[in-house]
């Protein structure tokens, strides 16, 4: 077991820095193992934040990027061959639900919903993943706990959860954190001065105050990071901006043009 579960320890505290009461709230919802859902735009801490969180529990943590293309069998898991025959190898939720880590499902919108529904029976008092290839069922570990994330931003009527799903689940909302709260975080992640990561800060709110104007999302904290990084490798911080903060989220040129005023406004 601890071969199999080691590897998913988080060994090392990531850097989180809170911005309200969501520590204490995963703390108590943890502690129902009740299934957590995770809602805010790309690149505002959700992933860091639940990577922290396994780290101060002290729990295993599988991380799933979810796609359109994944299957059941992507998850729960499938017959392989071998040199002895058929065998059966457990996918990531299975995994998860039979040594006891977090499983963490990323942007579960992407994966298609007759494959969401597989996460049905672990997120009620049942608490059991039916392995239908084996005609196992699977009790989950008194460890497990299922969180999932996505954008409501990008939500449509086509990519959107099912209410039979939303409603097995808590659900805590981030966002971009206040000015100061971001201009401390990007001078911790990159080693930019703060003089910088607040001008960066300023660049990331005139973009988001774009967003359905132009854009159809804003600069995230992810990407300030991007750009403060390449800072601190001494890239010219207009330079950086445009390949970190500009070209990433637009290609229209008015709307770069835009973008690059606003750079200029701060780094001149």
């Amino acid at each position: 077991m601890s071969d199999i579960i080691g590897q998913y320890r988080i060994e090392k505290e990531p850097y989180y820095r809170a911005v309200s009461d969501e520590i204490a709230v995963y703390e108590a919802a943890y502690a129902e193992r009740m299934p957590m859902m995770l809602k805010g735009p790309t690149g505002c801490g959700k992933t860091r934040f639940i990577e922290y969180m396994a780290w101060k529990l002290g729990k295993p943590l599988i991380t799933v990027a979810c796609n359109e293309d994944m299957t059941t069998s992507d998850l729960v898991g499938r017959f392989l061959l071998d040199a002895n025959g058929t065998r059966w190898q457990d996918g990531p939720l299975a995994i998860a639900a039979r040594y006891g880590a977090i499983c963490y499902l990323d942007e579960i919108v992407e994966a298609r919903q007759d494959t969401t529904v597989v996460i049905h029976p672990l997120t009620d008092s049942r608490r059991v993943l039916p392995l239908e290839k084996t005609s196992e069922l699977v009790h989950a570990h008194p460890d497990f706990q299922l969180v999932i994330s996505f954008n409501p931003g990008y939500q449509s009527v086509m990519k959107d959860l099912k209410q039979s799903t939303k409603q097995r689940f808590g659900a805590l909302d981030f966002n971009y954190p206040e000015h100061a709260i971001e201009q401390e975080i990007v001078a911790h992640e990159t080693g930019v001065t703060q003089e910088i990561a607040g001008k960066l800060v300023h660049i990331a709110k005139m973009a988001r105050n774009l967003k359905g104007h132009g854009l159809d999302e804003g600069i995230s904290t992810r990407m300030l990071i991007y750009a403060g990084n390449l800072i601190a490798k001494h890239l010219a911080p207009k330079r950086a901006c445009r390949v970190a903060l500009v070209s990433p989220i637009t290609d229209d040129v008015d709307m770069r043009d835009a973008l690059d005023a606003a750079v200029t406004t701060y780094f001149g």
